[in-house]
């Protein structure tokens, strides 16, 4: 249990030099000056006091006999913990908490009752932290995406402590877009949390992610020791419709075709079908070695392909497939993944970019996509959406 230290602040002039005797205060230790009066500077208490102490708590400080008229608390590199002072000029306490393995100077300032100004400082250092909690997180910062895209977040650690978590987390958008967070296992086995709108975003917004975990623990996967911010915006319309009955990928701008384009997609009755749903363009990985081995099929293929684009975790891919052109547009015969002509990929490859959703319909498919298997978020009606996050 904390004790709290209570400490008379003195006056300017008085506060580099100690008087010939201590004398104590109510509530702990005080100091007065040669020639003051006692009692009649504003008497400061600071809660936390002294080392070691648990982090994760506000600030306290409180004045007794006065006001308190600015309160300043800093650690070492100069970061501040603001805070806002009563209307009374009775206490101060900080919006943000302390983080582990950190030392704060309380600096403060006062005018009693009669008048009198008070200047003082104190110091305390938060205990360190036994494990500490990292985040990956998605889109990054200053990018364009597409409609599709959520604010993802993966942690290193297990979170125990969902909803004192999910408070620290603050989306902000241009348009007041409507949207919520939502708990998930990442396809890694990790937990995740993801943000997404309640309908496709709006092109031209813009998001910005404030993640102000420092100082908040996840509980069993430790601390947290920074914030997390990110910004991006929202590029133009964009979505490609899948119809694996037909064999057909029509590219949609603004909800107008572009372009059909003839492909080819996995091999019906076994592990080798694609998925369905919606996915998500993931990341645009251009020429990548393709190893059947890594997604578990018997069947193994080793090859360079061209014009990757990732749609899940779990091995769903949009690729040139040009050993497989007898089929385009008319049989499915993939390992899984949307194959199409060179000329046919690379246009566009050309024209799509992450957050882009895919949506993928046919009769002989294995599965929705998950919402952890890559970005299967919009697969999940809103309603069930809205009650997987934390704070429901």
């Amino acid at each position: 249990m904390c004790i709290a230290a209570v400490a008379v602040l003195m006056a300017p002039l008085a506060a580099c030099s100690r008087g010939p005797e201590s004398v104590p205060t109510a509530g702990g230790a005080g100091h007065r000056g040669v020639g003051e009066t006692p009692g009649r500077e504003a008497t400061v208490t600071v809660v936390p006091e002294g080392r070691g102490v648990r982090a994760g708590g506000t600030v306290k400080v409180t004045a007794a006999g006065g006001a308190l008229t600015s309160v300043t608390v800093a650690d070492g590199d100069g970061h501040a913990l603001t805070g806002t002072i009563s209307s009374d000029g009775a206490s101060w306490v900080s919006r943000r908490k302390t983080a582990p393995g950190t030392s704060y100077t309380v600096t403060t300032t006062t005018v009693s009752g009669g008048g009198r100004k008070g200047a003082g400082t104190s110091v305390f250092t938060t205990a360190g932290a036994d494990k500490i909690n990292k985040v990956d997180w998605r889109p990054g910062t200053n990018t364009s995406v597409g409609v599709a895209q959520p604010v993802s977040l993966v942690f290193d650690h297990p979170v125990t402590d969902r909803a004192e978590v999910e408070k620290q987390l603050k989306i902000t958008t241009s348009g007041r877009t409507e949207g919520s967070w939502a708990w998930m296992k990442d396809w890694s086995g990790r937990d995740r949390v993801d943000w997404r709108p309640k309908e496709y975003w709006k092109p031209g917004t813009k998001v910005t992610l404030h993640a102000e975990l420092n100082g908040t623990d996840s509980g069993d996967g430790g601390w947290f020791v920074r914030d997390y911010t990110t910004t991006f915006s929202i590029g133009e319309s964009r979505t490609a419709v899948v119809d694996l009955d037909r064999k057909l990928l029509t590219l949609k701008r603004d909800g107008r075709t572009v372009r059909t384009i003839p492909v080819s997609g996995g091999t019906p009755g076994g592990d080798k079908r694609s998925w369905r749903g919606t996915a998500v363009l993931m990341a645009k990985e251009g020429t990548i070695n393709m190893n059947s081995e890594t997604v578990g099929l018997g069947d193994s293929y080793d090859k360079m392909v061209d014009h990757s684009m990732r749609l899940t975790w779990s091995g769903m891919y949009a690729h040139a497939a040009p050993w497989n052109h007898r089929w385009f547009g008319k049989a499915n015969m993939s390992s899984g993944c949307i194959g199409m002509s060179d000329a046919d990929a690379a246009w566009f490859y050309g024209q799509v970019r992450p957050g882009d959703p895919f949506e993928i319909t046919g009769r002989d498919t294995k599965g929705t996509v998950a919402p952890g298997n890559g970005f299967g978020d919009w697969n999940v009606p809103w309603e069930r959406w809205q009650k997987m996050s934390a704070l429901r």
